[in-house]
């Protein structure tokens, strides 16, 4: 080094810190990649993209590239910084200026600096750097692959494996995650559309039925004069037709075939016309997940089906259009409307019926009621007390205090709510 003057060294100096740089954000760049993004960029044809994820297919192959880069730029910009230095200032003091002043110059100008600019903008570190890192991958593949050799087999000493490592899987729950932390890129209608997907495994047909004995539907047993009017008023598009009781199911009746009976001769309707019009039943075991419901749904071509329990005992009803609600939301925005159960008084206090079921109530009024135990608002209550309670009973229900107006048949009909009590309660804990 004796024939290369001091100015030639300094730039040669500065070179190799500029390279230490590179090297710093590209790996920190690399690494901070959104790799779900870079897979949609390569679908895409960004060449970049596609360049930067051929090089993360094997990471540890990249570090190790990245590492022997930077590494053998340090050691060479310490060598010159020392020979600048004691060729200045002599060997005592200048090993001490260069020791102090590169550590300084690195950690500033090849270090924190380009890697907070790499973590904070990835891309435009990454998918440049790829097209540099590419070729000298190819050029260092023999020290690569000698050093990932080592470092892979003391891996394997610690019983980990860099196999394991490679594929990217997301669960549910951090699906909901990367969805939520989407920020503006996704509207907020939408997210929530997406969540209610990934949650449908978590609720059961049990959940969004319509109870038994809240069941319209025709009974055979009944007048015909009774059961043409009922298919006039008929607000439903299918109801149930049934001998007896409910659990004695015929078939269901469409809103077309009642039309087309009711057009072609209401004077001379009879029940075994009603009878040949019926669509056949359709049973869902109770328990069934709303995402496998809905599939079956589409499978089997049916809309509506009859959720029944071990012993073929019936539960209640449940339609393809309940589950959609659970995906998409209520299909109307009225809140009387959407939830003829709820009802808001004037003086803030609420009155919501006992069969209400729970998911629908925290729904509709943003509460945190338990939902692991009872479905209804009733069966909710029932199990607290412990007893049929009175009319006038008060009391706290997961920090709402409620009041029991009416209770018919061994059943609390409504309760009054005075959530505002709940939030005043729950500020002065």
């Amino acid at each position: 080094m004796e024939a290369i003057s001091t100015t030639t060294l300094s730039l040669i100096l500065l070179g190799l810190i500029i390279l230490s740089g590179f090297f710093s954000s590209s790996e920190t760049g690399m690494m901070s990649l959104n790799r779900y993004r870079l897979k949609h960029l390569s679908k895409n044809k960004h060449r970049g993209a596609i360049q930067t994820q051929k090089l993360l297919e094997r990471p540890d192959r990249l570090i190790g590239l990245i590492l022997i880069g930077n590494n053998f730029v340090n050691i060479a910009a310490t060598v010159i910084a020392t020979y600048i230095c004691e060729r200045i200032w002599g060997p005592a003091m200048g090993a001490i200026i260069a020791t102090f002043g590169l550590t300084f110059i690195i950690l500033v100008f090849s270090e924190v600096t380009p890697k907070t600019l790499a973590a904070l903008h990835p891309e435009k570190i990454a998918f440049p750097a790829s097209y540099i890192l590419k070729p000298l991958s190819v050029l260092l593949i023999p020290f690569v692959k000698g050093l990932n050799a080592i470092t892979n087999g003391l891996l394997r000493l610690f019983g980990v494996r860099v196999d394991d490592g490679l594929e990217d899987h997301l669960s549910s729950e951090e699906l909901k995650t990367v969805v939520a932390e989407a920020g503006a890129m996704i509207p907020k209608r939408h997210k929530n559309m997406l969540v209610s997907i990934l949650d449908l495994e978590k609720v059961t047909v049990e959940d969004i039925m319509i109870p038994r004995s809240e069941i319209t539907g025709i009974n055979l047993d009944t007048h015909i004069d009774e059961i043409i009017n009922q298919m006039k008023n008929a607000v439903h598009t299918r109801l149930p037709v049934y001998q007896d009781e409910i659990d004695n199911i015929k078939g269901f009746l469409h809103a077309r075939q009642m039309i087309k009976l009711l057009a072609y001769d209401e004077e001379n309707l009879n029940k075994e016309a009603i009878i040949d019009a019926m669509t056949p039943v359709y049973f869902i075991p109770e328990g069934t997940p709303l995402n496998t419901q809905l599939l079956n749904f589409q499978r089997k071509k049916h809309r509506i089906g009859l959720v029944v329990d071990e012993y073929g005992d019936i539960l209640g009803l449940a339609t393809i259009e309940d589950i959609l609600e659970e995906i998409v939301g209520e299909f109307t925005s009225d809140f009387a409307e959407s939830s003829k159960d709820i009802q808001k008084e004037e003086n803030g206090s609420i009155i919501i019926d006992g069969s209400a079921t729970i998911r629908d109530i925290n729904k509709t009024l943003q509460w945190k009621l338990p939902t692991d135990g009872p479905k209804t608002l009733n069966g909710l209550i029932i199990e607290y007390i412990e007893a049929i309670p009175k009319a006038g009973t008060g009391m706290r229900l997961s920090g709402y205090p409620m009041e029991i107006l009416q209770v018919k048949a061994n059943m609390v009909k409504s309760v009054r709510v005075w959530p505002g009590l709940y939030m005043e309660a729950k500020e002065t804990d």
